[in-house]
């Protein structure tokens, strides 16, 4: 899966997840959805998203050596 959609995912599921938890447990677990847009906002502005750099450090986004 691309970088791209990977962060897709996640953004969106944190999202869910804030909206989510604001209706039923808190008012403030609106905030989450609320930094992830200001994050996107950002990412969009300034042309890089640390989000998509965080991820790209996971084991399975790491560049294969062809070492076996």
């Amino acid at each position: 899966m691309s970088l791209q959609r990977q962060t897709y995912l996640v953004v969106g599921f944190i999202v869910l997840l804030g909206v989510i938890l604001g209706h039923w447990v808190s008012p403030w677990w609106l905030l989450l959805p609320a930094l992830m847009g200001v994050g996107m906002l950002v990412a969009a502005a300034m042309g890089f998203c640390n989000m998509t750099r965080l991820l790209s450090k996971l084991p399975w986004n790491e560049p294969h050596s062809g070492k076996i």
